[in-house]
């Protein structure tokens, strides 16, 4: 039997003649059905390089120099090691994989053809094509067998923390004893250098290591090259000790074309129960093509001419997306290898459903993401006091009814648990530490929701929610189902100053997409606030006060349609005041003298400008009649965004400045926000509305 020559090189980057073969040529090569299975492997590696080189030099852009690189590690992961079945890719008990370094897109989704998921050839062509389903970085439920979007670096070892850390909680609810594992699989993520300068990754994989999750592994692909030229021109830090720090294992395999040694490192790594897994793997960005080890390899397609000079180089046709008959074959194993585990695991399904029907009952609920039928009654028994309370302490209150409740919500702050009303005080072992992590903590919820099975909550101050924006804003891309508490709400946090003072965040929030911003004004509203934030499928920023609020009028609370009349049913009002929050109490006190002045004041409370604008027209135009021209917005915030429902003809009082350091009865008349100022803006516009002249006062 004619043999393939292979060059040193241990993997794909070698040109394979049959010797004797009168065409020595591409058309001759790999077409030996004998071929041994290192042989076989060589072939597949050198398939996923260039059919990630092909798909990008097609679209004319993308990024060729780590599909390159990293395509060693990422075959023998996923044809090997990775437990998953294309066939059915959200069975529950799969391994999930997370690419962080979300620019080698075009790596995945050579994989995700060949290992056989629904994802045409004619696919990869359309690469970073309008409508196609392999967009330019990964993107949930666009493709299927993608876990989770990423691209914004550093997030996706961040949601890896979150679905490891959710198999964890899920096994210790489900698993029984003398029983198999009903919650039993690994979290896989591939990081680029990039990932680990960024900050938020070194914040997840302090926390992955001090809680232990054994069950994550993390691929580094080494390649020791940036966007701007090498590595060492802004990283030179140790990045083995650096995890050693965080009590991780580190392994190192010292050659990424070496298939062995990339596969006993992921085995080592899946015998540690203890240890999550770093494993730096040497590799070389560009593999194989002229453009090797060289930073133009990163961010651009290789060209025309590298392109034939990598084809040259690997033995490959000149044909663009060419697969070799046997390669298809080659990865068939691995829909057999999940179709196995798949069916194994159903099988103990149906002893489970013999043995624990009502655990059964409960985890399959809880995979669902449908809400128990009865929750409600937890909020609707909450008994709130009559005094003054800060929105913080009812939504903590709620949260804890609502906890007894639903076993599946998560979460916890960032160290500020007691001040954000985030301690479940009657399960203490329930409550979530992140420790001063903003950043990690908003991707770890991500990876939570994405996993499945938990329902995620976690907040901070609002001033710092700056550091979730980037995973907070990747909720709303995903539309995944996650609360974000955030107190402390405006000027009125009082004597901290500007530094925790929020003025501009709520209108940033309510600019993204996807996401829906409840800002409740007092202890009612707050309880309706969480009603309605388990009721929307995605995510939800409630946004509370440090301050206590009032008790408002005792009319229904309609949280959930985003505005109402709160006060002045008049179908034609003179005035109409709008304020969300704390300020909501001020308009209806200030709407009262108004009133007294014999005007038809209209006082709307809009908690959700989001779930306003989803209402019917007919539904606004009642709460909002477009013929009333006179109204004034208040809200202790920036005014951007207010003109939209006060119209041309209307006023704003907010704050387009930063705070200042003083008690909150101080600060809020300091920049208008008061009763009497508000009474007096009502008035004076009224007047000019209405052609009238005078001091106010009647």
């Amino acid at each position: 039997m004619a043999r393939i020559s292979m060059a040193p090189d241990k993997c794909g980057g070698v040109v394979r003649r049959f010797p004797g073969d009168r065409d020595s040529g591409p058309s001759a090569l790999f077409r030996n059905e004998d071929m041994d299975s290192l042989e076989q492997d060589l072939l597949s590696v050198a398939t996923l390089r260039m059919l990630a080189v092909d798909a990008i030099e097609k679209a004319n852009s993308g990024h060729p120099g780590m599909a390159l690189g990293a395509a060693p590690m990422a075959y023998v992961l996923w044809h090997r090691i990775l437990v998953h079945n294309p066939r059915d890719p959200a069975w529950p008990n799969r391994d999930r994989f997370v690419l962080s370094a979300g620019h080698a897109s075009a790596l995945l989704y050579a994989l995700l053809h060949l290992s056989g998921y629904d994802l045409g050839l004619e696919e990869l062509e359309a690469f970073r094509q309008l409508g196609s389903r392999t967009p330019g970085h990964p993107e949930y439920r666009r493709t299927p067998g993608v876990e989770a979007t990423t691209g914004p670096l550093g997030q996706g070892i961040g949601m890896a923390v979150g679905m490891a850390v959710a198999e964890r909680s899920l096994a210790d609810s489900f698993n029984q004893p003398g029983l198999a594992p009903l919650v039993d699989h690994h979290t896989y993520a591939l990081l680029s250098d990039g990932d680990l300068m960024e900050g938020v990754a070194y914040e997840a994989a302090s926390l992955a290591g001090h809680w232990q999750l054994g069950k994550l592994v993390c691929l580094y692909d080494a390649n020791h090259v940036t966007i701007e030229g090498p590595l060492e021109l802004a990283f030179s830090e140790d990045v083995e000790g650096r995890f050693h720090s965080c009590r991780w294992q580190v392994l190192k395999v010292a050659d990424g074309e070496d298939l062995a040694a990339i596969e006993a490192a992921l085995r080592t790594a899946q015998a540690e129960t203890t240890r999550p897994t770093l494993i730096i793997v040497r590799t070389r960005i560009g593999f194989g093509s002229p453009k090797e080890n060289d930073a133009a390899s990163h961010g651009s397609p290789l060209g025309a001419d590298a392109v034939a000079a990598t084809r040259r180089r690997f033995g490959w046709p000149d044909r663009p997306f060419h697969v070799p008959e046997t390669v298809p074959d080659h990865f068939r194993a691995i829909s057999e290898r999940g179709g196995r585990k798949e069916e194994e695991w159903r099988l103990l399904l149906e002893e489970y459903a013999r043995r624990f029907p009502e655990r059964l009952q409960e985890f399959q609920r809880r995979l669902a993401g449908t809400l128990p039928g009865s929750w409600e009654s937890a909020l609707e028994g909450l008994e709130l006091p009559t005094r003054p309370l800060p929105s913080r302490m009812v939504s903590g209150m709620a949260l804890n009814a609502l906890s007894r409740v639903l076993p599946e919500l998560w979460g916890g702050a960032a160290d500020l648990g007691p001040s954000i009303g985030t301690l479940l005080t009657h399960e203490p072992e329930r409550v979530v530490h992140f420790g001063l992590r903003e950043h990690a903590m908003g991707a770890i919820v991500n990876g939570v929701a994405l996993h499945g099975g938990l329902l995620p909550f976690c907040g901070t101050f609002l001033s710092f929610a700056n550091y979730m924006f980037a995973a907070m804003r990747l909720s709303a891309v995903m539309g995944l189902k996650v609360v974000y508490v955030m107190s402390h709400d405006s000027i009125a946090v009082g004597e901290d100053g500007p530094t925790h003072q929020p003025v501009e965040h709520v209108a940033a929030l309510r600019a993204m997409p996807g996401m829906v911003v409840i800002r409740p004004a007092d202890g009612r509203e707050t309880v309706a606030a969480w009603r309605t934030a388990l009721e929307i499928p995605g995510p939800v920023t409630l946004i509370l006060s440090r301050q206590p609020l009032p008790p408002l009028v005792d009319t229904p609370v309609d949280v959930a349609r985003g505005a109402y009349i709160k006060v002045g049913a008049d179908p034609d009002p003179d005035l109409i005041l709008i304020a969300s929050g704390s300020e909501v109490s001020l308009a209806v006190a200030a709407g009262q003298v108004l009133s007294s002045r014999r005007l038809r004041v209209r006082v709307v409370s809009m908690p959700s400008w989001e779930l306003f604008l989803a209402q019917p027209p007919s539904y606004r135009e009642a709460v909002l009649p477009p013929t009333i021209t006179c109204r004034l917005a208040i809200e202790a915030l920036a005014s951007l965004g207010w003109h939209r429902w006060v119209g041309d003809s209307g006023e704003v009082l907010a704050l387009d400045r930063f705070g200042v350091a003083a008690p909150y009865p101080e600060i809020m008349p300091y920049f208008g926000f008061s009763v009497e100022q508000i009474v007096d803006r009502g008035w004076s516009l009224w007047q000019r509305r209405a052609g009238k002249s005078g001091s106010g006062a009647e």
